[in-house]
């Protein structure tokens, strides 16, 4: 069974809207995006790379999915990361979109979310990893279907916008490593501490979230 790994990044108030661009996420009328570009280091950069060459699939949500497909498929600058992003398998959880999905290797999670993630894991050999998807992740959080959080902790607080983590959602979780840059950004890998007994629960949720 593969991992779902978690890669986000984060302020010191847990704030994960929109750290690239501008206008990548205006929900709720945030208005701090591309917080997180400032501190972009060749730290981070390689620290993302290593994520990016090891194998497995992606799973998205709606909202980074398309934020997605409107940038990479577009660059000709020669960044890494445009081939890879179109080449991964993607597995995109909505309740609004339909197939033909646009962006090549693309598919859509269908079903009932915990079983279809829980299903996803069972076929997967490499990691599944989540990037941004933050009404994702509050999902896969309260069915405690992460296995690891790579989190990059930015020393700023914004003081409002959609954190890591959703209300009510309590656990504990193990740290593994953590790299600091030449930024201060802390990127910090946690497993979720969960009783030995403790399986997944799979109960019904609505798909689709970004």
């Amino acid at each position: 069974m593969s991992k779902l790994v978690v890669f986000e990044n984060v302020t010191l108030d847990g704030v994960a809207q929109a750290p690239a661009r501008p206008d990548e996420d205006r929900r709720g009328g945030f208005q701090h995006g591309g917080w997180g570009a400032p501190y972009m280091d060749a730290v981070a950069a390689r620290v993302a790379g290593q994520a990016m060459s090891r194998p497995g699939v992606l799973l998205l949500g709606r909202k980074t999915y398309e934020d997605f497909y409107e940038i990479w498929p577009k660059r000709t600058d020669g960044n890494p990361y445009t081939e890879k992003l179109n080449k991964v398998q993607k597995f995109v959880a909505s309740r609004t979109l339909r197939e033909p999905l646009p962006w090549m290797n693309s598919t859509l999670l269908k079903g009932d979310l915990p079983q279809a993630v829980a299903q996803l894991k069972k076929q997967q050999t490499g990691d599944v990893g989540v990037i941004g998807s933050i009404r994702l992740v509050h999902e896969l959080a309260r069915h405690n279907l992460v296995d690891i959080y790579v989190v990059q902790i930015t020393p700023l607080v914004l003081g409002g916008g959609l954190r890591l983590f959703p209300e009510g959602v309590a656990n504990r979780l193990r740290l593994v490593d953590s790299i600091t840059t030449t930024t201060g950004v802390i990127i910090a890998t946690y497993e979720p501490v969960r009783p030995a007994a403790q399986a997944p629960p799979v109960e019904a949720a609505e798909l689709a979230l970004a």
